[in-house]
């Protein structure tokens, strides 16, 4: 049996896995699931439940190979696909709550150790946030969607849109000690 040596070149890892090669898919898996859990694990605070979403992902990818046209990042169109599935996932779950009430968040948030804030200390300050905060926040300010993309990704108006973010970042800042927050954090809470 002859074995053909995959090249690490990822065009042709998309070309051959959009031929079936099962070790180019795998290849392809490989190098970009870490990140997209990553991407899922923002929407999502269950790690079990982010895992089974950038799974099902993944198999869209792969199903919708052919339609990867090599225009701009393949780590960003799959990325896009991650972000929507999450979504998807929460609606579907009916974890999305757009409440214009006051919302509390119950528990302390613990502040970490040294005064700089770190990535764990930061995704917990975001997974405090009502799930529909949390959407809205992470389209906006992590992915760069702008009001009228997310009121049509979450299927609510543009004007809730923008309350959802207000409340959000409110809350963020609120919850932060702003004397330990990177400048990068500290504009995506005050826009």
């Amino acid at each position: 049996m002859k074995i053909i040596t995959l090249h690490n070149n990822e065009k042709q890892l998309i070309k051959k896995s959009i031929q079936g090669d099962q070790n180019a898919q795998k290849l392809l898996y490989d190098k970009f699931s870490p990140k997209m859990l990553g991407v899922c694990r923002q929407y999502i605070k269950d790690l079990h439940f982010a895992e089974d979403v950038m799974i099902n992902g993944f198999v869209k990818v792969f199903n919708h190979l052919s339609s990867f046209q090599n225009k701009g990042s393949f780590e960003g169109w799959i990325r896009t696909i991650m972000v929507r599935e999450s979504i998807s996932y929460l609606r579907k779950r009916q974890f999305v709550v757009y409440d214009d009430e006051a919302i509390e968040v119950n528990g302390k948030i613990s502040e970490p150790g040294d005064g700089l804030l770190d990535v764990e200390y930061v995704q917990d300050l975001i997974d405090r946030l009502p799930e529909g905060y949390k959407a809205v926040f992470l389209l906006n300010a992590i992915e760069g969607y702008g009001h009228k993309e997310i009121a049509e990704l979450l299927e609510i108006s543009e004007g809730t849109s923008k309350s959802q973010l207000f409340k959000a970042r409110k809350m963020l800042q609120e919850n932060l000690n702003l004397k330990g927050m990177s400048p990068g954090l500290r504009s995506a809470t005050k826009k």
